[in-house]
């Protein structure tokens, strides 16, 4: 239960982040509210933004939930910073967020967003390390792994909750994951402009 509950924090936030996300978005492109948006004077980048900024808090309530259930319902300890979880988890939700930003520029239908979210999902969470232990994984399963950024943010949670790990310790996951919302956010807002 130690390895399972701080991995349920990366597993909810990719799952409700990337769907809502998705769904959202692609439910406007079919209402046609979209063209009234891209009609007004903002650039494709302020549209993005307002549009990706209310999943940031809607993330932030889900990590206080998990956060407060993993030491009140499952007695789990949190040995590290909560600083530094919680910047990690910021540039975590972000990376969700624009990946379900930009699946949403892919899909026509709600329909489609959901199955293209789910070609996401499933790859990443048996590949991350959450279901299986990443390292009893062949090699080519531990390279695949290293394609998704729940499997940089399982490494930093656990370390960070269970083993008290400091920036240093975690900084090359970090970094994995804001190389993620770049390539996230270049793609979407090439999408979008199309």
């Amino acid at each position: 239960q130690y390895n399972i509950v701080p991995g349920l924090l990366g597993v909810i936030l990719q799952m409700t982040m990337v769907m809502m996300t998705a769904m959202a978005l692609t439910r406007e492109t079919e209402r046609g509210t979209m063209e009234n948006l891209l009609a007004m004077p903002s650039s494709p980048l302020e549209i993005m933004l307002g549009k990706v900024l209310p999943y940031l808090v809607v993330g932030a309530v889900q990590v206080v939930v998990v956060l407060v259930a993993a030491k009140l319902l499952f007695g789990i300890p949190f040995v590290g910073s909560l600083t530094l979880l919680l910047s990690s988890v910021l540039v975590f939700v972000l990376s969700l967020v624009l990946l379900g930003y930009t699946i949403s520029t892919m899909a026509r239908s709600q329909m489609q967003a959901m199955q293209l979210t789910f070609f996401f999902f499933l790859p990443s969470l048996l590949l991350s390390g959450f279901m299986f232990p990443y390292r009893g994984m062949p090699g080519w399963a531990q390279s695949l792994g290293e394609i998704f950024p729940l499997t940089h943010f399982l490494r930093i949670t656990r370390a960070v909750m269970l083993k008290g790990a400091e920036l240093p310790a975690v900084a090359t996951e970090i970094g994995w994951l804001a190389v993620f919302v770049a390539l996230f956010a270049g793609f979407a807002l090439v999408r979008f402009r199309r």
